[in-house]
């Protein structure tokens, strides 16, 4: 199910009035309650009826990654069944400290989200490549990126003439983020993050998701919560809190998680702990312009141009939140723009 999005001619569009109004993603037609049984460990997903109360929640399964058994191809299979799986140990509690030390003055500064879409309990980092060596280190992990690799690659055959060639496009940064969820700190709503792209089912999956403990995540603290198997349900299933599950982590360990999985940043109802994470997400890479508009054009050159030309190069937001620069529309950010497509986030 989708809903078409009319805005009048002097209302703003905003994440929060888009996600209000739109289903949260196009989601595989109905394949939902089916579960593949050729990988072990993580539980079979129950049947529940939409709503209803449950005895019986499906687990997150959980590997080692420093463990020869925990290869590729089993964290890839259970991905495929499950939506999500918590590798333990991804990257060292060395690198974990080092990146909170160099996250923390971004976090202490951070400004609340005026969209509501995050907690104001919430601080928040982008741009981590620029601003964390650490982070650098993370998103070239290679338990990461070999599962990435497999599961969002695109091998593409075509003819030149009468000459075949077969190319392969891999995985890019979709986004990166740091959160520390204070004390008293709300649960999200459950939502999936591919819903950016639109994607249809011919495009599954358009991205996954890697969110690493740098302080130990709890249920109580706002570990990240998700729903197992729910990248398997078609649009129209709406997901409950009650079908969600928290992935509890060790500094250092990570949940790792299709787009189309629902999944939420859980509440904090402790009275003296934070909980940081760092999400690195990556998404196929050849949804985007032939020519790199950004380097072509550059914000000193664009912002000269109208307003209609800076869009068309790619500098205003895609509903519901692609282009984003420090969680504002760029056209606002770098140029100053207030019109009637410029989107509050």
């Amino acid at each position: 199910m989708t809903a078409t999005l009319y805005v009048p001619i002097k209302q703003r569009p905003t994440f929060k009035h888009y996600i209000s109004t739109h289903s949260r993603a196009m989601a595989p037609i109905a394949v939902e309650d089916v579960v593949n049984t050729t990988a072990p460990v993580s539980k079979a997903i129950p049947t529940v009826t939409n709503g209803a109360e449950s005895d019986h929640k499906p687990t997150i399964a959980r590997y080692d990654a420093n463990d020869p058994a925990t290869t590729t191809e089993l964290l890839v299979s259970i991905l495929e069944r499950d939506g999500g799986v918590i590798v333990e140990n991804i990257i060292s509690q060395e690198l974990a400290s080092q990146i909170r030390s160099e996250l923390k003055p971004f976090f202490d500064t951070d400004k609340v989200d005026a969209s509501g879409f995050f907690p104001h309990t919430t601080q928040r980092a982008t741009g981590l490549l620029a601003r964390s060596p650490g982070c650098v280190d993370l998103a070239m992990n290679k338990t990461y990126i070999d599962v990435a690799n497999t599961m969002l690659s695109s091998t593409f055959s075509y003819w030149t003439g009468q000459k075949q060639e077969t190319v392969t496009s891999k995985p890019i940064i979709s986004s990166t983020v740091g959160f520390r969820v204070n004390p008293g700190g709300r649960q999200q709503g459950l939502h999936r993050d591919d819903s950016d792209y639109h994607t249809r089912n011919c495009d599954m999956p358009m991205m996954l998701g890697c969110v690493t403990a740098l302080t130990k995540t709890t249920k109580e603290n706002g570990a990240t919560i998700c729903i197992p198997g729910s990248h398997l349900w078609g649009p129209e299933r709406c997901p409950y809190d009650h079908e969600a599950v928290p992935a509890e982590l060790e500094p250092g360990s990570a949940l790792i998680f299709v787009g189309n999985l629902y999944h939420a940043g859980g509440g904090n109802i402790t009275k003296d702990q934070s909980r940081e994470t760092v999400g690195i997400f990556l998404c196929k890479s050849f949804y985007r312009p032939a020519e790199n508009q950004f380097i072509m054009v550059g914000p000193e050159k664009a912002k000269n141009l109208p307003p209609q030309a800076q869009r068309l190069l790619g500098y205003g937001i895609s509903l519901p939140s692609l282009g984003f620069v420090e969680y504002q529309d760029p056209m606002r950010y770098l140029f100053g723009v207030e019109d009637e497509e410029t989107v509050d986030m």
